[in-house]
């Protein structure tokens, strides 16, 4: 996850605060770690050039590291979490609707909540997939898990609306400002999940869609 791209620097630093409390860099690799094994990364060619957009702090590029894969590359707008990254990634602060990365060239392309965060729905959603598939090699995949409108995360957004729950639990509170900070994007991209779903078939392969406790999982490969 990242800062939303059209966010004023005082509004960025809120959100950024937020997420940095929202979890430890522990808890947020066990996350990624759990959502990465479950959509196969385990069986990926070890020699494969991924790319994490959105990446923030970079727990992701951790994880995929202490699975075996040395070929990672880290893309996000906030040097402030670009900066909280140690590894041997390389990190590329960039847009992620205009990939500085040379067509064709990369196998694997991972998002963990970034696109929900894009000002211009859907034209930015397409700016993105398009500049993803641009960059992937034919048999390349995506890798895709962003928030979903189901009813467990109805509950969620309910429970953060109540000061109590989010005294009683601090991540609540996080989660709040985080989502009030970007609430009419939050709204779009919820309120939308058939034009989202048509987007990315009209653009990849569907190998895995699971929706369910307030996420969709999405892999798929570029169609020809």
């Amino acid at each position: 996850m990242s800062n939303p791209p059209n966010t004023v620097s005082g509004s960025q630093s809120r959100w950024e605060e937020a997420f940095l409390r929202f979890e430890t860099p522990e808890q947020e690799r066990r996350k990624f770690e759990g959502r990465l094994r479950k959509l196969g990364a385990a069986d990926w060619p070890r020699n494969s050039e991924i790319v994490d957009l959105f990446c923030g702090r970079g727990q992701n590029l951790v994880v995929l590291q202490t699975m075996g894969f040395t070929r990672l590359e880290g893309v996000d707008l906030s040097p402030n979490l670009l900066g909280r990254y140690s590894g041997p990634a390389r990190m590329i602060q960039a847009d992620c609707r205009d990939l500085p990365l040379p067509d064709a060239s990369r196998d694997i392309v991972v998002v963990q909540g970034g696109l929900h965060h894009l000002p211009g729905f859907p034209q930015d959603l397409d700016r993105v997939l398009d500049s993803i598939l641009r960059i992937l090699r034919p048999d390349g995949r995506l890798v895709l898990i962003e928030p979903w409108d189901t009813p467990f995360l109805r509950f969620v957004l309910f429970c953060s609306g109540i000061s109590l729950a989010r005294i009683l639990w601090p991540p609540l509170d996080a989660f709040h400002v985080m989502v009030e900070e970007e609430t009419p994007l939050y709204q779009k991209w919820l309120g939308n999940p058939e034009v989202i779903l048509a987007r990315l078939r009209s653009r990849f392969g569907t190998e895995i869609l699971d929706i369910g406790w307030g996420r969709i999982a999405f892999v798929g490969r570029p169609k020809a």
